[in-house]
């Protein structure tokens, strides 16, 4: 454990700075000092550098990859484009994360669509529950789904999702913002519209710099939310003319969007794309599978099984104390100095690879102790 006496287990809040992400951010600011010495060429260099990274980590296709300032922004983007009709639903899981939540509001707002929630029944997992839903909904256009829950890390099977909701004719649009570098991303498998993710958390990159997969029929005719000058072909030609603008770059490039071309980001993205693919996502999946698995070991040997969330995500888990002993346990945590996200009567908990099974066993133990 690197912090001293802190286990910091919230890395699907945000993930410790890296050792390299924060030494190219020391030397892209040293740059930035030096403007004069910064090329429009090198600077474009390093974005489709950077472009080419990410698309390492969901289909390997760089053409297919934006940049974008958010995951709501991305997923923004998929809302403006897919069809919509009054009396169409949009299908996404109760409890889901505002970004994947609130684009499809405003969207079956302006067209009379609605969404349709999602619920489990007693006993019944995510995937289940989305399958149950795309039967009874028969006019669903939109499936918009995470991998791994937000609030609990429970895991959808989208190879057993994606097919239904071809086969419904609806569009698949992913937030993978909680699983992208933490569980290999089976992009050619799942077939989805659109793609969003966070540049943070499980990416190890900096806030303000996310990613927007888009599948080819986008890439050829889709518009992008935001227009701006960098987006278009516009040649070596920076003042448009006013009767029409350029056509957009090629690929994904047209939803590139604006004021992202800066060093600083840039070089801590690229510095921690490049550390997740040196590791390699199905290793790190390995390893933080080993570390929840120990977790849920504990639990058993504690007599807190019933803690334990089902069906999670190797890299993403979340304890389940009582209502009554939910503070009491997460304050023995916090004496402990032990850091988790405590939200909605769950205590998240996201360690990456600075953290050991035994340590995992040690959050069972001071949970215990407060039971």
């Amino acid at each position: 454990m690197p912090f001293g006496d802190v286990l910091y287990l919230d890395c699907a809040a945000r993930a410790p700075m890296l050792r390299g992400v924060h030494a190219a951010a020391r030397l892209a600011l040293e740059a930035n000092a030096a403007p004069w010495t910064q090329s429009f060429d090198a600077l474009e260099a390093q974005v489709e550098a950077v472009r080419a990274l990410a698309a390492g980590l969901l289909d390997g296709d760089a053409e297919a990859v934006a940049p974008v300032p958010s995951a709501a922004f991305a997923l923004s983007t998929a809302a403006r484009n897919l069809p919509l009709a009054a009396g169409e639903a949009v299908l996404l899981l109760e409890g889901q994360f505002p970004s994947n939540l609130l684009p499809w509001q405003q969207r079956c707002a302006e067209t009379g669509a609605r969404i349709a929630a999602v619920r489990r029944a007693p006993g019944q997992g995510w995937t289940n529950a989305v399958l149950a839903a795309l039967d009874a909904e028969p006019r669903v256009r939109v499936v918009a789904l995470p991998q791994v829950r937000w609030d609990d890390g429970a895991l959808l099977d989208l190879d057993r999702i994606a097919p239904r909701v071809h086969a419904a004719g609806a569009a698949l649009v992913l937030d993978l913002s909680q699983s992208l570098g933490a569980l290999p991303a089976g992009i050619a498998r799942w077939q989805p519209d659109f793609v969003a993710s966070v540049g943070y958390k499980w990416l190890l990159g900096p806030r303000g710099l996310s990613w927007l997969w888009a599948a080819s029929r986008w890439r050829e005719a889709g518009v992008a939310i935001e227009q701006h000058w960098s987006a278009r072909d516009a040649g070596d030609g920076w003042r448009f003319p006013v009767e029409a603008p350029p056509p957009p770059r090629r690929g994904a490039r047209r939803f590139d969007a604006g004021g992202l071309d800066e060093p600083l980001p840039l070089a801590m993205a690229a510095a921690g794309l490049e550390q997740v693919l040196a590791w390699g996502v199905p290793d790190i999946a390995t390893a933080l599978g080993k570390c929840t698995r120990a977790l849920d070991d504990a639990l058993d040997a504690h007599g807190l099984s019933a803690w334990k969330t089902p069906g999670h995500a190797p890299h993403l888990t979340a304890l389940r104390p009582p209502a009554e002993r939910l503070d009491a346990v997460f304050d023995a945590l916090r004496r402990e100095r032990i850091i988790c996200t405590r939200r909605h009567g769950l205590l998240r908990i996201a360690p990456h690879l600075h953290v050991t099974p035994e340590d995992m066993s040690r959050v069972a133990a001071v949970a215990a102790r407060a039971a």
